[in-house]
């Protein structure tokens, strides 16, 4: 029996198996953030592909926090019609839909001021940052949460925070980036103040049917001194307490070095370790390329749901072939594309 293609529940909504598009920038908008053609294209080629969880590139909440001028925008109301149909096409191509919320941070290459908890610097390669005051910090806050009131409007099933890889809320997370001395800095409890006002506003919003999902880096792995899974265990109770549904851990990013070993499935472990400690479903991800190696995740428990991404950009319908191996005919928008798995009969 395959663990793959059982379905998944996450309050109202099932997906049909456990296989998830991984948030992966596309680099393909344009300055004004909002979604074009080749958006439609990308997802939806992997929503008929048979993936359970279409996961969205990151959607700024702020023009001044995104990664590049070709970032997607939630800052306002303009980007709500294209996103709308985004979501749209990818429910008609078969799949459920998350639209993941972030802020750059110190990782933004846009023009201007790029903002951090302290004035440290990504890289050599990078700006050095402005740090945010209290009332600046605020007002991403409430940015996150209207960012997260027109989602609703664009009909994605399931929102994701961008909490891990260096970015914004990672930053302040971690001690490494975060030196500051007031109700921001110093104490783990004050390092997560971001993240918690940021999720409870936007659960506040956020219809308790619809999902709420948070991505983390479950260790910065930057060498001494940065977070490890005792931090982020802590963290995740408390994020299950205030209304997350799913864990999607990752590590590393708050650096441009990564202090491990990057072998098949090298992140899987900080996975198992979360959620057999927080008690939430969790999501995992890190150069998860085969069928078998999936399978042994999801019969071992080490997680709920597994992220892919290069497998998926190389081959759109893996999920295909795997399904054709099992011996399992998924239920297909396009039917007519399990034909293309074999066996090879002529026909009409």
């Amino acid at each position: 029996m395959s663990e793959i293609f059982q379905p998944l529940n996450l309050r109202s909504i099932t997906l049909k198996n456990r296989i998830a598009l991984a948030p992966m920038l596309m680099y393909t908008g344009q300055d004004d953030g909002k979604v074009n053609d080749l958006h439609l294209a990308h997802y939806s080629t992997r929503a008929l592909g048979g993936v359970g969880l279409i996961t969205t590139e990151v959607v700024a909440v702020l023009p001044e926090g995104r990664i590049s001028h070709t970032d997607l925008g939630l800052w306002q109301d303009e980007h709500i019609s294209g996103l709308k149909r985004l979501a749209d096409i990818i429910r008609t191509c078969g799949a459920s839909s998350c639209i993941q919320l972030a802020h750059a941070g110190r990782k933004s290459g846009v023009e201007g001021s790029i903002f951090a908890p302290s004035p440290i610097a990504h890289s050599e390669k990078h700006r050095t940052p402005r740090e945010l005051s209290s009332a600046q910090i605020q007002e991403i806050v409430e940015a996150y949460r209207s960012a997260a009131q027109r989602a609703l409007a664009t009909g994605f099933d399931c929102l994701e925070i961008h909490a891990a890889h260096g970015y914004l809320i990672h930053e302040f997370l971690s001690p490494i980036s975060n030196h500051r001395n007031d109700q921001y800095g110093g104490s783990a409890a004050n390092r997560s103040r971001l993240l918690v006002d940021i999720v409870r506003g936007v659960r506040e919003v956020w219809p308790d049917e619809k999902p709420l999902m948070v991505r983390l880096s479950a260790e910065d792995k930057a060498g001494d001194g940065g977070n490890t899974v005792d931090f982020t265990v802590p963290l995740g109770r408390t994020l299950k307490e205030l209304g997350t549904d799913l864990l999607s851990v990752s590590a590393g990013g708050l650096t441009p070095t990564f202090d491990g070993v990057i072998v098949p499935g090298y992140q899987v472990g900080y996975a198992s370790g979360i959620r057999r400690n927080v008690g939430l479903p969790v999501g995992c991800n890190g150069s998860i390329t085969s069928s078998e190696l999936v399978e042994s995740i999801l019969f071992s428990q080490s997680a709920d749901l597994v992220y892919m991404g290069r497998e998926l950009l190389r081959n759109p319908f893996w999920l295909l072939d795997v399904a054709r191996a099992a011996g399992i005919e998924p239920p297909l928008v396009i039917p007519t594309y399990a034909r293309a798995t074999g066996p090879y009969e002529r026909g009409h």
